[in-house]
């Protein structure tokens, strides 16, 4: 590494020297001349393509190339050549502009060669001729300004090359983004707007129209490159796919563009965005027509979608219907006859002029060597009688964008010279004094049309949205059907009348072009695995999530109350569910809670009436009586289960289940004491029964029911059961239900009634043998037995019925073990009582106990 520093050091001490000695400046290579020129105090430097073309050589690198042989006369820059010669004569010929001031010009041709272009933007800032100094060759530009080219890639070389000596150069037609990083083309300015709007602009007209799936075929230079990479980007921020993508240049060979045929023919979107210039599109124009690719909706940019030679060429109409963007229309007073008017080109340039003349009227000054023309030139022939690409003015917004380079020269000019009615000085300033002053200036033509530039040097971004149109004419017409500005808010840039568009091939509706329908309400989109975004399959939401828009990417989950109904597509609210007095299984529990209370109440009448009678009176009445009491209670309390809860219902149903059922298991508990002691007392000397006489057995059933009531009381207090929607167990519906609050103090009431009824069976199974007449036991045991059947079976039940099925579980456990109770208990009694009644009598139950 330390060598190569050494080597580089020699080298450019050997440069310095040799420069140090020179006195002559000498051009190196063939100078290059202007095809049209014009002195004056200040030179305006000019870079157009006169042709598109060279004749293509064979270089052996043995000798030097011979100069470019331009064939191909491009008619577009020749006018664009005449719109910057008008706007030089009415500056000169203006008293308030520039006034004792003429401008001169050098213009140069390209040949459609960026080598070229570069070479002439050299030729323009350095002149060509050897120059004598002292010192080193330095010095101020030839020219104030350079106006040009027509394309963005040229002017990329061009702007390259003098940005660093800060010459201003203005373009009528460079739109390239790129163009506008000012750290690499400082001194670049535009009279037209970046592709950056027109790709944005074109995103947001693609997704106005609906088109989410779309091909795209671009120049393959800077213009289509980078302008196609603003478009799929601004695409995919706003929902667009492109299917395809292919670059096209009018160079490629045959396979190349056979290639690109067939990925258009195999593709199954219907719309084409083709970021192209116009000579591009008409060598594919004429490969469309020989491989029969019809029937496309086309998408334009500014290069194409007004170009009346465009739409000459499209016999098969292949591009009708198209819709693009466009510079809005201006008119400029007096350059379209200006520019007709070629007989003043004569002056500046008369070998270009001859060609021009010779190419527009299909004849020749001097036929002796060339057959091509028969007819020899007079000099006499008018442009009136012709119609071709010269006499067209369908780029006018173009050829404005040229006339107002030159203006913003002028006006630069105007206020840096100290110009009033007479300029203080006519030279030409330093390059950056002036880029810097035009980069600011602003002024209106004499149409009033206002011009500056903004912080990049750059136009305005403003498109008129233009629509081929069938007519009478030679081609198609262009019908101006929208408006795009840049500066309004995003949600008003683009407006389009949809109604006065016609479509490709005639359809009155927009084309549809998707690569997947629209998902309707109800469903979401999902990705095609490996596809793009596009592509996607419509999923119906999952039960309980919805979407009420087309395209949804999310389902939406409703909010806990509610559901999704059956289309999926809104929310409405979960059927509530719970034991109602309306539905067949809450009338029917009703119902068998009301009978069961009847029958205890006419158990208790007959009791009642028959209460002096021996088998009530042997069967402890006082506790008879108390236990219907609490079996009556036990029946209605299962209807405070039914209905919707509330706070007070879902404390009521518990503690009034709780404290009727020990009230009932405590007064058969009594009833079993007794018969227990009462037999006992017949044992000599026992006087068992005066210590469970009426008043213990009140006291004990008090007693064990005031257990109860305290138990309830501190649940209660401490966590009482409430009403809870249990959102869970079924997903579509609200379960309306009891929360117990603390289960323990639900299973302390429940663990107190089992074991009440526990200590209940296992005495009335000790009493089982006991003489029949005065004994209860085996039918409390077996009631017992029922009792705790139905509640061991309640358990398993209770914890896995779902829903309302819960009540019902628990009011049949209420119910069941109630009538387990009343009948086992109570029915053997009323059969004596009404069937039997002479076995209700002292003398038979004696009877019957003397012979047991």
């Amino acid at each position: 590494m330390e060598s190569f520093f050494a080597l580089m050091h020699i080298v450019m001490t050997i440069i310095t020297f040799t420069r140090a000695n020179e006195t002559v400046c000498t051009l190196q290579g063939q100078p290059v001349y202007p095809q049209l020129w014009k002195d004056g105090d200040i030179i305006i430097g000019g870079v157009f393509s006169f042709h598109s073309s060279w004749e293509i050589r064979q270089i052996t690198y043995s000798v030097t190339p011979p100069p470019l042989n331009c064939i191909s006369l491009n008619y577009r820059d020749f006018q664009y050549v005449q719109s910057m010669l008008f706007a030089v004569e009415e500056i000169n010929n203006s008293s308030t502009l520039l006034p004792g001031v003429s401008l001169g010009y050098k213009i140069y041709d390209t040949c459609g060669s960026m080598a070229m272009a570069v070479r002439v933007t050299m030729a323009l800032a350095n002149g060509h001729e050897n120059t004598s100094s002292a010192g080193p060759c330095t010095k101020h530009a030839y020219v104030q300004t350079i106006l040009g080219d027509t394309t963005s890639s040229a002017c990329m070389a061009m702007a390259k090359t003098i940005g660093p000596f800060k010459l201003p150069m203005i373009s009528h037609y460079a739109t390239c983004e790129c163009l506008s990083d000012k750290t690499k083309y400082p001194s670049f300015l535009r009279t037209i707007t970046s592709d950056y709007y027109q790709s944005r602009a074109l995103a947001e007209l693609v997704r106005h129209f609906g088109w989410t799936w779309v091909g795209a075929i671009r120049t393959d230079d800077d213009y289509g490159n980078n302008g196609m990479a603003t478009f799929t980007k601004m695409a995919e921020q706003m929902g667009i796919c492109l299917e395809y993508s292919l670059p096209f240049f009018r160079t490629y060979p045959e396979d190349k563009v056979i290639r690109i045929i067939e990925q258009i023919k195999s593709s199954t979107s219907r719309v084409i965005v083709g970021f192209l210039v116009h000579w591009d599109l008409e060598v594919l124009l004429h490969k469309f027509v020989e491989y029969n690719i019809t029937g496309y909706q086309w998408v334009g940019t500014e290069g194409w979608i007004s170009d009346s030679v465009i739409a000459s060429m499209d016999k098969h109409h292949i591009l009708q219907g198209a819709v693009g963007l466009a510079i809005p229309k201006t008119q400029v007073t007096g350059l379209k006859e200006f520019i007709l008017d070629i007989k003043p080109l004569k002056s500046s340039g008369s070998v270009i002029f001859t060609e021009l003349w010779e190419a527009l009227f299909q004849c020749k000054y001097s036929t002796k060597n060339d057959s091509r023309f028969t007819t020899p030139c007079t000099g006499k022939e008018e442009l009136s009688q012709m119609q071709n690409t010269f006499t067209d003015m369908s780029l006018m917004p173009i050829f404005s964008n040229v006339y107002k380079g030159v203006y913003a020269v002028a006006h630069t000019l105007h206020n840096l010279l100290g110009c009033k009615e007479k300029c203080a000085s006519k030279k030409q300033l330093d390059p950056l004094t002036f880029l810097t002053h035009l980069q600011k200036v602003r002024f209106k033509t004499k149409d009033g049309e206002e011009v500056y530039f903004d912080e990049n040097g750059e136009a305005v971004a403003k498109y008129e949205v233009i629509n081929w149109q069938p007519s009478k004419k030679k081609h198609d017409e262009f019908v101006t059907v929208g408006l795009y500005d840049a500066s309004l808010p995003v949600k008003d840039c683009l407006a389009v009348n949809m109604d006065s568009i016609v479509w490709a091939n005639n359809v009155t509706k927009v084309p549809v072009s998707v690569c997947s329908e629209s998902c309707p309400p109800g469903t979401r989109k999902a990705v095609k695995k490996g596809k793009p975004i596009c592509c996607y399959d419509c999923i119906p939401c999952t039960e309980g999530e919805i979407s009420n828009t087309t395209d949804s990417v999310t389902c939406l989950r409703c909010h806990q109350d509610f559901w999704s109904n059956l289309q999926k597509d809104g929310c409405v609210e979960k059927e509530t569910e719970f034991l109602s007095f309306e539905e067949i299984m809450g009338i029917l529990l009703t119902m068998i809670s009301i009978v069961g209370a009847f029958i205890t109440m006419i158990i208790a009448v007959i009791f009642f009436k028959y209460k002096n009678t021996p088998i009530v009176k042997a069967n402890n009445s006082e506790l008879s009586f108390l236990l219907l009491f609490s079996l009556m209670l036990c029946f209605l309390c299962s209807l405070t289960f039914i209905g919707r809860p509330t706070e007070w219902s879902c404390m009521l149903r518990h503690t009034a289940f709780g404290i009727t059922f020990v009230l009932c298991i405590s007064c058969v508990l009594g009833k079993t004491v007794v018969v227990l002691m009462a037999f006992r007392a017949t044992i000599p000397g026992s006087n068992v029964m005066k210590w469970f006489g009426p008043p213990q057995q009140r006291l004990s059933v008090l007693g064990f029911t005031l257990i109860q009531v305290l138990i309830c009381v501190l649940w209660l207090t401490i966590s009482p059961p409430f009403p809870f929607k249990n959102l869970n167990y079924i997903k579509e519906k609200i379960i309306l239900e009891c929360d117990v609050g603390s289960s323990i103090g639900f299973w302390a009431v429940l663990g107190y009634i089992g074991l009440l009824a526990l200590l209940c069976f296992i005495l009335a199974f000790l009493a089982r043998k006991l003489p029949d007449k005065f004994n209860e036991a085996k039918f409390i045991t077996f009631s017992m037995l029922i009792f705790c059947a139905v509640w061991i079976a309640f358990i398993p039940a209770y914890v896995s019925s779902p829903g309302k099925f819960t009540v019902a579980v628990e009011i049949f456990a209420i119910l069941a073990s109630s009538f387990g109770l009343l009948f086992c208990i109570f029915l053997p009694k009323c059969y004596v009582i009404l069937l039997k009644p002479e076995k209700n009598s002292k003398k038979h139950m004696m009877g019957k106990m003397a012979s047991n």
